[in-house]
């Protein structure tokens, strides 16, 4: 029996495929001693999935320093976070399986991040940069997630429409962007907690999930 394939694999990155949304609590709890301050859990989970511009923003309200310069700390915590993912990034449960099973399947595939390109480089060495077809950055996109151009690009950038593409992620922002480009949208939590909605497929997690599973989600 054959089965009828998603045209595409669109991945999102931290929190998705790899656990890595520690490490940016890591630094920026860092940054924030530096800074003099101490960085709220709130305001932490509030930046999960945000741009670099949103989340440097919700810093500086946290710590009260809203006129803090911004592009020193942007380029401390890029500094850091190369180092911390320099050493290993863990894989989210059931995500490499995934991955090594769809590309195995022929899909074409997208990792589609808010992080920037300079550190999705050094991440793509867990993750394997031969695993991609095409690769979106936040620093690469006119209007970051929750916009829905980073899923538009990487759909047009293979060459598939986007409503036969499925959109795996897991923060509010990363669904929010992928529902609106028009994705079918699979959404696994990680920080946070993803509530029920109209149009997205939530599981708790990736184990189990396969290429025929992705096919029933149209």
């Amino acid at each position: 029996m054959n089965v009828i394939r998603p045209a595409a694999v669109l991945f999102d990155m931290d929190g998705t495929l790899v656990d890595s949304e520690k490490m940016w609590g890591i630094a920026l709890e860092e940054l924030a001693i530096l800074a003099g301050g101490r960085l709220s859990a709130a305001a932490r989970l509030a930046m999960v999935g945000t741009s670099m511009p949103v989340s440097m923003r919700l810093f500086r309200e946290d710590l009260g320093q809203p006129d803090r310069p911004q592009a020193p700390d942007v380029a401390w915590l890029h500094d850091r976070i190369t180092e911390l993912f320099a050493d290993g990034l863990i894989w989210r449960p059931g995500a490499m399986e995934l991955l090594h099973a769809v590309r195995a399947a022929g899909l074409p595939t997208a990792l589609v991040t808010s992080t920037e390109r300079r550190i999705a480089e050094v991440a793509l060495k867990t993750l394997g940069a031969e695993n991609f077809d095409v690769v979106v950055c936040g620093d690469e996109v006119p209007s970051p997630k929750p916009d829905p151009s980073p899923y538009l690009i990487a759909a047009d950038l293979l060459g598939v429409p986007i409503a036969s593409c499925v959109a795996i992620e897991d923060s509010p922002s990363g669904v929010t962007s992928a529902l609106a480009s028009g994705a079918v949208v699979l959404a696994v939590p990680s920080e946070l907690e993803l509530p029920p909605l109209d149009g997205i497929h939530l599981r708790t997690t990736l184990v189990g999930v396969d290429p025929t599973f992705l096919h029933t989600l149209f």
